[in-house]
């Protein structure tokens, strides 16, 4: 593979050759498959420990390690985050899935020592207009915010994309979406968490350059209300401070001459 060239600075997201590139790959398509073997197998009655161990079981068949399984001390492989929870909800045997649920599951494997991150939302069965709408609307955002992964951009344009993502979605769904307050996208790479850290919002312009090789985990997280969260407390699970239904959509992206290229697709 041809190198990318790096730039020397400190105000560029660090970069990755092709071949790092193609191995982040290939461990964005083992979270990939956890996530879709998981949606697959969620369903009323199913606990979501049940669906832990299913997430687990894929990245360990495919020769990798769960990102998340021991990270400061979390004990599972997936965050599920069921309706008011915004993030890092920590599966239970206890908590079984029920028509209507929205579940946000996020997910991360290590591959020969790279990382993938992502995270999905769906209903179990169907859902009410307003939680479709959720959840169509903070993909909508991930999805502005991947689109200006490009050469010569700036972090905070990543930022604004998504804000700007979200408000389009607000004059598409015609209601108001809350964009979480003080989580947002990261660095990833030989680290599932590095810098620099991504708002959901921002101005535009400011920040480290994108550069061919900048990579990004890109997560914005709605709600139905309040901006504001609140921790359980098991001191992980995250969720909405007035009680209200949150989504979560994230994906593994990468700069390229090309335009943005995701890491966390099915192969």
């Amino acid at each position: 593979m041809v190198s990318v060239p790096r730039l020397r600075s400190r105000k560029v997201v660090p970069q990755r050759s092709d071949g790092e590139l193609d191995a982040m790959a290939a461990a964005g398509a083992v979270v990939a498959r956890a996530l879709a073997a998981v949606r697959e197998a969620a369903a009323p009655g199913v606990s979501t420990l049940a669906l832990d161990e299913i997430a687990e079981a894929v990245i360990r068949d495919a020769g990798a390690v769960p990102s998340f399984l021991g990270y400061h001390g979390f004990p599972a492989s997936i965050c599920a985050s069921v309706n008011d929870r915004v993030v890092h909800g920590i599966p239970s045997g206890s908590e079984t899935l029920a028509p209507g649920d929205l579940v946000s599951i996020d997910c991360g494997a290590i591959l020969d020592g790279w990382h993938g991150d992502s995270a999905i939302t769906f209903g179990v069965g169907s859902l009410i207009p307003a939680d479709e709408n959720l959840s169509a609307a903070t993909r909508q955002s991930m999805e502005a915010g991947i689109a200006a992964m490009v050469p010569g951009n700036r972090l905070t344009d990543v930022s604004h994309a998504i804000e700007s993502g979200t408000y389009a979605a607000e004059e598409r769904f015609d209601r108001r979406f809350g964009i979480v307050e003080g989580y947002g996208g990261h660095g990833i790479g030989r680290q599932m968490h590095m810098d620099p850290f991504l708002p959901n919002e921002g101005t535009p312009g400011r920040g480290p350059i994108l550069a061919p090789g900048s990579v990004l985990a890109i997560e914005p997280m709605l709600t139905l209300g309040t901006v504001k969260t609140r921790v359980l407390d098991d001191e992980w699970t995250v969720v909405t401070a007035d009680g209200t239904r949150a989504a979560h959509w994230e994906h593994t992206v990468a700069v390229t001459d090309d335009g943005p290229r995701i890491l966390t697709l099915l192969a």
